[in-house]
């Protein structure tokens, strides 16, 4: 029975950052005693208003406060726009002021982790925006240390900061390289470590 849960939180709008959500979620859940929570959030229009369904038709659910709350690690993801993360994510958490008021996440490990559709479209960038909300939370980043060969060894995506994926460009993103899940399942396992050492 698993003692604490790591919130995986994520938008994706081509599939590819669910496919990384759902490694990660695999790394997060090979650390005896954590479980993964899958949440992600709904698209926006160009006011800001959510569209579409209040319940997805598929895949995770919708996140709310509350999974912030309960959370004892968080990783994040997003695909890029620009070198930053797509607004249904910022939207999201531009509307987590009451957690960050009871300071529900300070202490707690997050991690992050982006595609892209071109090699050089903002993946480190990205990341570094993502991590900044998070520190206003009083999160603990944990990135991808160098003794991950895969980051050595990777022709595709991964960063010190966090796994990236190179989906390129079409109607039919590039399926994530053998590194790039390697990279999603290490930073799943390092945030579930560490939260299950800070618990205890």
């Amino acid at each position: 029975m698993p003692v604490i849960e790591v919130l995986v939180l994520y938008y994706s709008r081509q599939g590819s950052v669910a496919q990384m959500a759902r490694r990660i979620a695999r790394g997060v859940e090979s650390v005896d005693g954590v479980a993964a929570r899958l949440r992600t959030v709904p698209p926006v229009t160009a006011d800001h208003a959510q569209r579409g369904p209040a319940i997805p038709d598929e895949g995770a659910p919708y996140a709310q406060a509350s999974d912030l709350r309960e959370c004892a690690g968080l990783l994040l993801g997003s695909p890029t726009r620009f070198g930053n993360m797509a607004a249904p994510l910022k939207h999201f958490l531009d509307g987590t002021s009451d957690v960050w008021l009871s300071g529900a996440l300070v202490g707690k490990p997050a991690g992050v982790f982006t595609s892209t559709g071109s090699l050089h479209g903002g993946q480190e960038s990205t990341l570094l925006t993502m991590m900044m909300p998070l520190l206003h939370h009083g999160m603990l980043m944990v990135g991808l240390p160098y003794t991950e060969t895969a980051l050595s060894t990777t022709r595709s995506g991964g960063t010190p900061y966090g796994p990236s994926h190179h989906a390129g460009v079409g109607p039919q993103p590039q399926p994530l390289s053998a590194e790039e899940l390697q990279l999603c399942e290490a930073l799943g396992r390092r945030v579930a470590q560490i939260a299950l050492k800070l618990k205890a």
